[in-house]
């Protein structure tokens, strides 16, 4: 299947994997989870291993990185730091958590799988927003995951302006990025790339472009570092309605 991030949008579902057990509960709390009535408006600070623009919203694999001895490889280390503007999950109000997504996309996505990753709750996020937030990243990141665990709980540093990004994960020691104004914009304003699929979001206000000075993820087995890399801000809207609209059925 020739799928690259915006064929995303057939929203196949996802389990989020804790640190033992699969967070899914039984049959009859997923059917209920699936059926609660939820939105969500958020917006990320991203970045990746890929030049500028990466060219995952392109092609069935990410860019190639050079090795000693000349060999290649291809893969997409990405971290994502997001803030719920608006939104909720059944009657809990998601407003103002915190999380973060560190992981990689592997070689290419042919087949629809990708490789791994790893899911951070700033420790202000709720049970309750937990809950709701792991059940709308199925829809929002509508992959075959190799692996996608949820991690310990970190603090996240969050700030942003139409021309400058940071957050930071545990205070920059478990994940940092630091994004900029892309010099080769034509002026102060805001570099956007719009009409560009995101993952499974049926609605964005457009990539603002920034190149980061250093993005990286530094715990568990596979940590990785970058600079002069991708970088992007992104304001996604979404609800339940949203999926039954795409297939005609409630997931």
């Amino acid at each position: 299947m020739n799928m690259n991030k915006t064929l995303f949008l057939l929203f196949v579902p996802i389990y989020i994997f804790g640190a033992t057990s699969v967070i899914a509960g039984d049959g009859d709390s997923r059917a209920s989870e699936s059926a609660t009535d939820w939105s969500i408006n958020a917006t990320a600070i991203e970045a990746c291993t890929c030049p500028m623009f990466c060219q995952c919203y392109f092609n069935t694999e990410p860019a190639a990185h050079g090795h000693d001895h000349g060999d290649e490889a291809h893969f997409c280390r990405f971290n994502m730091a997001w803030k719920v503007n608006d939104g909720h999950f059944g009657d809990t109000d998601l407003e103002g958590a915190l999380f973060w997504v560190a992981g990689d996309l592997g070689e290419g996505w042919d087949d629809g799988t990708v490789d791994w990753a790893t899911l951070h709750f700033d420790p202000s996020v709720s049970e309750e927003q937990r809950k709701g937030i792991e059940t709308i990243l199925g829809p929002l990141f509508p992959a075959e995951w190799r692996s996608f665990r949820t991690g310990d709980d970190l603090a996240i540093e969050w700030q942003a302006t139409g021309r400058e990004a940071l957050a930071l994960l545990d205070n920059g020691n478990a994940a940092e990025m630091r994004l900029i104004h892309p010099p080769t914009a034509m002026s102060e304003e805001p570099a956007v790339l719009s009409n560009i699929g995101y993952w499974g979001a049926p609605r964005h206000d457009g990539f603002i472009m920034m190149p980061n000075e250093v993005q990286a993820y530094r715990l568990g087995e596979n940590p990785f570092e970058s600079s002069g890399s991708n970088g992007f801000m992104i304001t996604i809207d979404m609800n339940s309605g949203d999926l039954i609209t795409a297939t005609g059925t409630a997931h």
